[in-house]
């Protein structure tokens, strides 16, 4: 079931090379936006823009002059404050995704902990100090962010590109090793349900970072 909902109307045929992955991200770009539940266009748009920007992203406003971003600046705002995402049916839709193939077959997943570091936020809710490196130094910092824990799919080779599958925020209250330990039975759960994993396979690898075990 959920792989038919991921890829629906057949929208990747048997291929290679190029036509292939053009029909894997067509079918993806679509179920993408099936899952944003209010404010489909604004939000898909906002997405496009937000991806296609060749520098940084300083304030909201300046992603509405991206040529994908076909609406006003008032358009982005209010599918910022008044859209919404099914992130159940995203979570699935990652899960569905073609996972980076191993020689070995053994899938491999990574978790972790990756901070959004927002200082002058200061009416931004749930901050809490994060754990970071001073640039050029070698003692640690704490400033206040956003931590996320982050459930990635590994890809062979001495590569960057990882599959991410899964991302929580870690609030005040959040224990992140009993967050990481939740989100990887769930993902586990979704690669097998989507049929990625079956009997008889290779156990699924997770590497974790040292601060979790």
């Amino acid at each position: 079931m959920a792989f038919s909902m991921a890829w629906p109307e057949d929208a990747v045929q048997d291929g290679s090379g190029d036509d292939r992955a053009r029909g894997q991200l067509t079918a993806f770009r679509g179920e993408l936006y099936r899952c944003f539940a209010t404010y489909r266009d604004a939000l898909f748009e906002l997405a496009d823009a937000v991806l296609c920007k060749q520098d940084r992203v300083h304030m909201l406003a300046e992603l509405s002059l991206e040529p994908e971003h076909r609406r006003g600046h008032g358009a982005l705002y209010g599918a910022v404050n008044c859209g919404r995402v099914d992130i159940a049916r995203l979570r699935w839709s990652l899960a569905c995704l073609p996972l980076p193939a191993w020689d070995d077959g053994r899938i491999r997943l990574a978790a972790d902990v990756s901070n959004w570091l927002r200082p002058d936020a200061a009416t931004s809710p749930d901050r809490l100090f994060c754990h970071c490196y001073a640039r050029g130094k070698g003692n640690a910092q704490m400033i206040p962010g956003w931590p996320y824990s982050v459930i990635a799919a590994l890809e062979p080779g001495r590569t960057s590109w990882t599959l991410p599958l899964d991302a929580a925020r870690l609030g005040p209250a959040d224990d992140a090793t009993a967050v990481t330990a939740a989100q990887v039975r769930q993902v586990v759960a979704r690669i097998i349900a989507a049929g990625h994993w079956r009997d008889g396979d290779p156990g699924i690898l997770v590497v974790f970072d040292a601060a979790m075990t």
